[in-house]
């Protein structure tokens, strides 16, 4: 069973779908995880299920990652460097796809949003959790990528876009610290997932032909532990990993 005892790990989007399925899981795995999503009541929630089922209490930070600025990444920094020793993982899995549309008709603010969320978010949050990331002896970032970040295609917008961006940051960190530091990034391409954010673009989907997020948290798990020490710079599919 993957172990992540005297781990420390932080979730972002971890109030609900995949984000809540892998927080669960890695805290059942023994590690401290950091719950990070701007729906309080779903983090307390989740807290309340990790507590009673006797995994390691989790810490809560409740964060708006559209609106949050550069002084609240350093706030956020400081007080984990003040509660925390090390950083062994960070898993980016907020995300925002509030719909489908042309370029035409896409709504400038909007773009923006997605953005900040999807990509600018994951920059800065890991800019500023690189020195917690480097004291530890081995640590894992890990983005919840999509196909349409590989193969963009029409009207998946600013989500395709920040998506492609991802996987950009993900390898682009991968090259620079490898064999320089402890640190190695990799995505996962979840796929069909029965999540809030596929439903919001494909509301009348039959959700029982698609996998749950608890599906995915083997290799979310995999990839947080050191037996995927020598994994670096992949986008990795779920579809073809599990088979």
């Amino acid at each position: 069973m993957t172990t992540l005892n005297d781990s420390t790990i932080l979730i972002t989007g971890a109030g609900n779908g995949i984000g809540r399925a892998v927080s669960k899981a890695s805290a059942a795995a023994g590690a401290s995880v950091i719950l990070l999503d701007k729906q309080l009541p779903a983090l307390e929630s989740l807290y309340d299920e990790i507590v009673a089922s006797g995994s390691p209490e989790p810490a809560l930070y409740p964060m708006d990652l559209a609106g949050a600025t550069a002084e609240n990444y350093e706030l956020m920094a400081q007080q984990l460097g003040e509660n925390f020793d090390t950083l062994e993982g960070i898993v980016h899995n907020a995300a925002a796809l509030p719909y489908l549309s042309r370029i035409d008709d896409y709504d400038v603010s909007t773009w923006f949003e997605v953005m900040q969320v999807n990509l600018n978010a994951a920059f800065i949050l890991t800019r500023s959790l690189l020195p917690l990331l480097r004291r530890a002896k081995q640590a894992s970032i890990v983005f919840s990528a999509d196909k349409v970040g590989q193969q963009p295609k029409a009207y998946w917008g600013a989500y395709a876009v920040s998506k492609a961006g991802q996987i950009a940051l993900m390898q682009t960190l991968a090259d620079e610290l490898e064999g320089s530091s402890n640190i190695r990034a990799n995505a996962v391409n979840p796929g069909p997932t029965h999540t809030a954010l596929r439903h919001n673009v494909y509301p009348g989907e039959d959700v029982t032909t698609l996998k749950g997020p608890e599906e995915l948290v083997p290799l979310y798990l995999w990839l947080l532990c050191n037996e995927s020490s020598k994994t670096n710079g992949e986008v990795i599919d779920f579809e073809s990993w599990s088979k």
